[in-house]
């Protein structure tokens, strides 16, 4: 084509010229001001040559990065080549093109006694909140409004917490976000006729919702977890996905040796991306997912890199991994990880702020009494990124001649002339006179009873809600509306790991007495 000396360039493009033997002239020329109007429009570069030219491709002369045009003039015998770098268009992450998928979890058998009755992430923590609270905060600060929860097992409570807290019209408001809860159902089709069978599997069997025109918009799906302890903001974690251009982001944390058989292990290159994933693994299999030296700095105490179970998919990745070839796979970190990271752009995240995951009573126990150390680790409050939950609208705790010691006391409770030492004291608790809570978790109760009802119960021999008079208790678990005597004792003083008494209102779990939900322990009893 024949050209003046001026060639049109996209925004943010760099040309050089080069000589007859290619080495770059002295004329490298930029486009300067001109490079600060908005992407996609063109401007102008002036290519110096007073006479037509014509432009021609150079295919031979072509580099990586960069076009190679080769300028010749009509009139000249000796061409000029210009090499064009195309513009370097930067995508950022944007919430309403993220939506989220929370898993609800499975039969809860890890954090059993306490998810006899409710789901997982229905489980009380740090004294007022539920587990889902946790994911569902993390969303709302990162703002990401679109969000499914997917339940099966005991979801009754889960499903009231979830419209008492984040309903559009009472709870946090949504703006042109929802909040879905979508329970595991039977719909047409063989497959239709099936519970969950995984993390990959509940999600397939719902891919039509996801697919709704209200998604339209939607590039990046989030898969969560509702049993983990942390604080991430979700769009940087979007934003390195898209930077790296992954296909799947895994979000990792190192672990020690001590607990890295309880997770999916991965092992990554220098640039991040996910090379070997395996899936809780143990002797040879676990030696073998250790770092190696310089492929990523940890401490010498966490010598392996864990999933967290916080995953980010490319949209259309997730739809066709779910029904082409995974189509019968039914989770995530079992099934589908360990294969696609040789086939797809699998990188990881390296999150380096508090996690814990809390699905076992011990894990969650620690946790739990962690939260009233001087400097936790974590906290549940910050201005301005808080944890939200159900807003019960309870009066202040009120004390009376009590002594209490890195504690945690939650809203609406009634402490009179006790000793509270590193415990957890949940929503609606009432502690009598002489009682002594050390190294506890109580859950806390739905609900009052009166002092009239209170009085009723006593006199008639039976046990109100709370913990009675001069009753002791160590390294426990008090679950919540249970019903404790007086002059009760529960210390484990045996060291007993673990027991099965649901007749008597309790179990024993890796050493941690767990009263049951409306259980009753009555005056005297010794634990």
């Amino acid at each position: 084509m024949e050209f003046g000396g001026v060639l049109s360039l996209r925004t943010n493009a760099c040309a050089t010229l080069a000589s007859k033997n290619g080495a770059a002239t002295a004329q490298r020329a930029f486009l300067g001001e001109n490079s600060r109007v908005g992407v996609g429009e063109i401007t102008k570069l002036d290519l110096g040559l007073k006479k037509k030219t014509s432009l021609r491709w150079d295919g031979k002369r072509r580099r990586p990065g960069a076009t190679s045009f080769v300028a010749t003039s009509s009139l000249e015998t000796q061409p000029q080549t210009m090499y064009f770098t195309p513009p370097k268009i930067e995508t950022k992450a944007d919430p309403k093109g993220t939506a989220a998928i929370i898993l609800g979890g499975g039969t809860g058998t890890h954090l059993f006694p306490l998810t006899s009755t409710r789901a997982t992430p229905a489980v009380p923590v740090g004294g007022c909140y539920r587990l889902i609270d946790i994911p569902m905060s993390n969303c709302f600060n990162s703002g990401v409004n679109k969000i499914f929860i997917m339940t099966q097992f005991n979801s009754a409570s889960l499903h009231r917490h979830i419209n008492k807290t984040y309903n559009l019209g009472k709870g946090v408001n949504l703006t042109d976000g929802f909040v879905e809860v979508l329970a595991a159902t039977q719909t047409s089709g063989e497959k239709g006729m099936t519970w969950f069978r995984g993390t990959a599997d509940a999600v397939r069997q719902f891919i039509w919702m996801f697919e709704d025109q209200k998604m339209k918009d939607v590039q990046n799906i989030l898969i969560l977890s509702g049993d983990q302890l942390y604080r991430m903001d979700y769009m940087k974690f979007v934003q390195h996905h898209i930077d790296t251009g992954a296909d799947i982001t895994v979000s990792c944390a190192p672990v020690g040796e001590s607990r890295a058989s309880d997770y999916g292990l991965v092992k990554v290159s220098k640039s991040g991306r996910i090379t070997q994933f395996s899936e809780k693994p143990r002797g040879p299999d676990l030696e073998d997912m250790r770092v190696e030296n310089g492929s990523v700095r940890l401490a010498r105490d966490h010598p392996y890199i864990a999933s967290m179970g916080v995953y980010c998919f490319n949209r259309q990745v997730l739809f066709n991994l779910l029904r082409s070839k995974y189509s019968l796979s039914n989770d995530f970190g079992s099934d589908i990880l360990p294969s696609v990271v040789t086939e797809y752009q699998v990188q990881s995240y390296i999150f380096d702020d508090y996690w814990e995951d809390i699905g076992t009573i011990r894990s969650f126990f620690e946790a739990n009494l962690a939260l009233t150390s001087e400097f936790p680790k974590f906290e549940f409050y910050d201005s301005k990124t808080p944890f939200f939950t159900s807003p019960r609208f309870l009066p202040p705790t009120k004390m009376d001649n009590c002594q209490i010691v890195n504690a945690i006391l939650s809203h609406g409770c009634f402490l009179q002339e006790c000793s509270v030492q590193h415990s957890v004291i949940g929503v609606r608790s009432r502690l009598d006179v002489g009682c002594e809570l050390k190294d506890a978790l109580m859950m806390g109760a739905d609900f009052y009873e009166t002092e009239e009802e209170i009085s009723a119960l006593l006199s008639e021999g039976k046990v109100p809600v709370g913990v009675g008079r001069n009753t002791k208790i160590k390294n426990c678990i008090i679950d919540t509306n249970a019903r404790i005597g007086k002059n009760v004792v529960i210390t484990n003083k045996e060291s007993v790991q673990e027991a099965d008494r649901p007749q008597d209102g309790f179990y024993i779990r890796s050493g941690i007495t767990v009263v049951l939900k409306n259980a009753t322990i009555k005056d005297g009893t010794v634990i």
